[in-house]
C-alpha cells in the first residue's frame, strides 16, 4: 500500500470534481479524502495500490467534462494513515 498527495489546480471547483474524484476511488478501492482549498485548488490524499493510485492520478489529469485541468502535482508519502473509506470533506481538520 501506498499513500500520496495530490494537488490539482485549475477550474476545479463548482465543476463536480470532488463527487467524481470520490466515485472514481470508490470504484478502486482507493480510500482517504478530497477537500476544497481557498486558494481553488483541490486536495486529495489517497491510499491503495500502485493501480488504484495510478488510475486516481490520470482521472486527476482528466478531471470532469465541465473542469479545466492546469496542472496535477503528486507526491509520494511514507506516513501511511490507514483511511477507511475515501470522503469528500466540506474542509481540512
Amino acid at each position: 500500500m501506498k499513500h500520496i498527495n495530490i494537488k490539482v489546480k485549475g477550474k476545479v471547483q463548482k465543476v463536480y470534481f470532488r463527487a467524481t474524484t470520490k466515485a472514481v476511488a470508490d470504484q478502486l478501492g482507493a480510500k482517504g479524502f478530497v477537500v476544497n482549498l481557498e486558494d481553488g485548488s483541490v486536495y486529495i490524499e489517497a491510499e491503495g495500490d500502485d493501480f488504484a493510485l495510478q488510475s486516481l492520478v490520470e482521472f486527476c489529469h482528466e478531471g470532469t467534462d465541465r473542469s479545466e485541468i492546469e496542472s496535477v502535482e503528486v507526491q509520494e508519502s511514507l506516513d501511511i494513515k490507514g483511511f477507511r473509506n475515501f470522503e469528500v470533506l466540506k474542509r481540512l481538520k
